[in-house]
């Protein structure tokens, strides 16, 4: 899945926030305190951040 452009509920931008979001993660902070810290407060728009799965690098072993 690549990552929505925008909240599929509210309609907010999601998309800008999700290499933020995946890198300061993976450095090891909460993912709570981050979606808070990059203003996500609804739990639709949180949902999206922490559900999406990048799959572009595998799907691209696909290509022709």
């Amino acid at each position: 899945m690549i990552v929505p452009i925008r909240c599929f509920s509210c309609g907010k931008p999601v998309a800008g926030s999700y290499n933020e979001f995946k890198d300061r993660v993976a450095a090891g902070e909460a993912p709570g305190k981050v979606l808070d810290d990059l203003g996500f407060k609804k739990y639709c728009c949180r949902k999206m951040l922490l559900t999406s799965v990048d799959l572009t690098d595998e799907l691209m072993k696909f290509k022709k």
